[in-house]
C-alpha cells in the first residue's frame, strides 16, 4: 500500500507462510458471512424468530461491509499495517463471540453488522498487503495465494457449518470460528511482517482515485461480471431443480469449488505474463457456458460440465481484478480497493433482488441470457480499456521501475 520500501528488501521467494494467514483471514471472512444460510432453521428455533428473519443476519453482515469500508479504510491509512489487520481479526473474534452468546436478535444482528465492518476493512487491505509483500513481478502470484482461501470458503464453508451445527448447534459453531480467530491471530503475529503507514504526501482522495484513468472500468467489470456470477450461484438450487439435480446441490457446488481452486492455479501461472488476455479468456468461458445453459440446460451432464467450466474461469476473478485495480490506482490502491469491496458486495445485494425478480416472472431459465447479456458488456468494457485498467503484456514490464504498491 504505501510504496516506501525498495525492490531490494523485498524477498526474492514468496513468504508462504504470511500469504497463507492473509488466505486465512479471507477464509473466516467468508464463512462468517456464509454461515447463517446452512443455519436458518437451528438458529430461528434458537433465537425464536421467523427463518426469514433469521436470513436477515447476512443481510446485515453484507450491509457493514457496503457502509463501513470506504471511510474506515481511509481512517486507519496513518496507522502501521499489521495494527489494521490486527484489528479485523479481532473484530471478528469479539463479534462472533458475541453471536455465539446472545439472546436477544437485536444484539444478534448489531454484532452481525460490525462483523461485516471487520470484513470489509479485510477485504481493503488483504490485497495490498500481500502485494507488498513481494516484488512487482511476484504481485499476481502472491495475491494468488492469499486469495486461495476464499474458494475454499465458498465450496467448503457452508457445508461444513451446517454438518457442524447439526452436531454441536449453531451457537457452538460460532464458537468455534472464535476460537480459529485466536490461532489466526498468533499466526498473524509469527509470521505477516510489519509495514508502517501510506506517507501523508501519497495518501489520495476518494476522488482523486475514482478518477484515476483505469479505476472505473475496472469496477464497472467487477459489477457486471460479480452480477452476472451471483445471480446463478444464488440461485442454483432452482436452476438445477429441472435437470433432475434438486437433490444433489451440493455435489454441484462442490463440482463448481473444486474447478475454482483449479482456477487459482491457473490464474498464478497466467497474471504476471498476460492479466488482460486472461480475464478475456475468462469471460468468454463463463459467456460459453451461458450460452450452454440456455439452449441445453436441462441436461445434467451440461449441467455438471458447465459448472465446472465456470468455477474455473472464476475461480481467479478476485486476482485478477484486484491486480489489475491496484495497478491502475498506484499510491491510492487502498482506497480503490475499498471501493472494490462496495462494488463487490454491491452486485451481490443486486444479484438477490434481479433474480429474485427474474425467478418469480420468468423462472429459473431466464438467468443464462441475462448473465450473457452481463458478460458480454464485462467483455466490452475489458476490450476497450486497452490503455488504461487492462492492458496488454506482461505486468513485469510495466511495473519493473515502480514502487511497491
Amino acid at each position: 500500500m504505501t510504496a516506501s520500501i525498495t525492490l531490494s528488501a523485498t524477498p526474492d521467494r514468496l513468504p508462504i507462510g504470511a500469504l497463507l494467514a492473509l488466505a486465512m483471514t479471507g477464509f473466516i471472512c467468508i464463512v462468517t458471512e456464509t454461515l447463517p444460510a446452512g443455519l436458518l432453521p437451528l438458529i430461528s428455533e434458537g433465537l425464536a424468530i421467523s427463518p426469514s428473519m433469521a436470513g436477515q443476519m447476512v443481510t446485515a453482515y453484507a450491509l457493514g461491509s457496503v457502509v463501513a469500508v470506504i471511510p474506515m479504510t481511509i481512517a486507519t491509512r496513518g496507522w502501521r499495517r499489521r495494527n489494521v489487520l490486527l484489528l479485523t481479526i479481532v473484530g471478528f473474534l469479539l463479534f462472533n463471540s458475541i453471536t455465539a452468546l446472545s439472546s436477544h436478535y437485536g444484539v444478534t444482528l448489531v454484532a452481525r453488522f460490525f462483523a461485516g465492518v471487520a470484513a470489509g476493512l479485510a477485504w481493503s487491505l488483504l490485497a495490498g498487503y500481500a502485494r507488498r509483500m513481494v516484488a512487482p513481478e511476484q504481485q499476481g502470484k502472491a495475491l494468488a495465494l492469499a486469495m486461495v482461501g476464499t474458494p475454499i470458503a465458498l465450496s467448503l464453508g457452508v457445508p461444513l457449518g451446517t454438518w457442524l451445527g447439526g452436531l454441536v448447534g449453531w451457537r457452538t459453531t460460532f464458537g468455534m470460528m472464535s476460537g480459529l480467530t485466536l490461532v489466526l491471530i498468533a499466526w498473524v503475529l509469527l509470521k505477516v511482517p510489519d509495514y508502517p503507514p501510506q506517507a501523508a504526501h501519497q495518501r489520495r482522495s476518494l476522488r482523486a482515485v475514482l478518477t484515476t484513468p483505469g479505476v472505473r472500468p475496472v469496477l464497472a467489470v467487477v459489477i457486471s461480471w460479480m452480477l452476472a456470477h451471483n445471480i446463478l450461484y444464488t440461485f442454483i438450487a432452482p436452476f438445477v431443480a429441472p435437470a433432475g439435480l434438486g437433490s444433489q446441490v451440493d455435489r454441484v457446488l462442490l463440482v463448481f469449488g473444486v474447478a475454482a481452486l483449479a482456477g487459482i492455479w491457473l490464474t498464478a501461472k497466467r497474471v504476471e505474463l498476460s492479466l488482460r488476455a486472461t480475464v478475456l479468456a475468462s469471460l468468454a468461458a463463463l459467456a460459453a457456458v451461458c450460452l450452454a445453459f440456455a439452449l441445453a440446460g436441462s441436461g445434467p451432464l451440461v449441467i455438471y460440465v458447465g459448472v465446472a467450466v465456470w468455477g474455473l474461469s472464476f475461480g481467479g476473478a478476485a486476482t485478477l481484478l484486484q491486480t489489475a485495480l491496484a495497478d491502475a490506482a498506484g499510491d491510492g490502491a487502498d482506497v480503490a480497493l475499498s471501493l472494490n469491496v462496495v462494488a463487490w458486495n454491491s452486485a451481490i445485494a443486486g444479484s438477490g433482488v434481479v433474480g429474485g425478480v427474474m425467478l418469480d416472472k420468468w423462472g429459473a431459465g431466464s438467468f443464462p441470457w441475462t448473465m450473457l447479456l452481463l458478460t458480454g458488456l464485462a467483455f466490452a468494457i475489458v476490450w476497450c480499456a486497452r490503455a488504461h485498467g487492462f492492458r496488454p503484456g506482461p505486468r513485469a514490464s510495466r511495473h519493473a521501475k515502480q514502487p511497491l504498491g
